[in-house]
């Protein structure tokens, strides 16, 4: 691995938490950055209702935070979304645009995530752009043509380096314990690259790729140790301070990847 790609692991909380425990989880986040410090930037994305909180906990921590969703616009009469430099306010530095939750849930399409991450970047945020198969696609041979169209239609253009990290999730894997092999993971990472390589050499050298789909303390070691996998998008397993400290300590910064 480059010196420009320093590993990324992403705790995304997903719809869950209130104050008392979100606030609990990130006073004991910043506690393990101090006293068992790792090699890689660590980020959390709670609900919007908690970012304002999570900020205040880990006021003087590494560890960051982020969002999990913004608007395609900046203001205006769009009720209940929330825009970018909004959260740029709170003191982000991430947002994730694009997960499948949002993809299938809401219908996003990817002129729908590219015009989020170009929203995202031009508020000075890093945008986690999130592509990945269905299980139907994967069955059907297509996951190599389904990533790469949504890497194609859902990054905005004239990208550099800082402003965009992808994650690769395979949606039959989220949430269900389930995870690509090894083999898997690299072809899949590896072309990722490459389609990062025809919009610039510069963009697929330094644009750190994360894994996330059924990410734990168990198989983060195996996951984070193949090629290409530049950090985690983690979800279930980032709501217990534990595990989601034992997978930020296994990806290494030296890692080959």
């Amino acid at each position: 691995m480059t010196a420009q790609r320093r590993p990324l692991v992403v705790g995304n909380w997903k719809m869950n938490g209130l104050r008392q425990d979100g606030v609990a989880l990130a006073q004991a986040l910043a506690e393990k950055a101090q006293q068992q410090p790792v090699a890689v930037e660590v980020a959390v994305c709670p609900p919007a209702t908690l970012i304002a909180d999570i900020g205040g906990a880990l006021d003087k921590s590494v560890v960051e935070f982020g969002g999990q969703d913004c608007s395609p616009h900046d203001s205006g009469a769009h009720t209940g979304d929330i825009a970018a430099p909004m959260l740029a306010d709170l003191g982000c530095r991430f947002v994730i645009v694009g997960h499948s939750e949002r993809r299938s849930d809401h219908s996003e399409t990817d002129s729908d995530v590219r015009a989020k991450a170009t929203a995202a970047i031009n508020a000075g945020l890093c945008a986690i752009v999130c592509v990945g198969e269905s299980g139907a696609e994967r069955d059907a041979g297509q996951t190599l043509d389904v990533v790469g169209d949504q890497i194609s239609g859902s990054l905005p253009d004239g990208l550099r380096s800082t402003d965009v990290v992808v994650a690769y999730e395979p949606v039959w894997a989220i949430g269900t314990g389930r995870t690509p092999s090894a083999e898997d993971i690299a072809e899949v990472h590896a072309h990722i690259r490459t389609k990062l390589a025809d919009i610039s050499p510069d963009l697929a050298e330094a644009v750190r790729i994360l894994y996330g789909g059924s990410v734990n303390a168990e198989n983060a070691a195996t996951i984070l140790a193949i090629a290409n996998v530049d950090g985690a998008l983690v979800g279930g397993a980032s709501l217990r301070a534990d595990s989601f400290w034992t997978i930020c300590s296994a990806a290494k910064a030296d890692s080959d990847g």
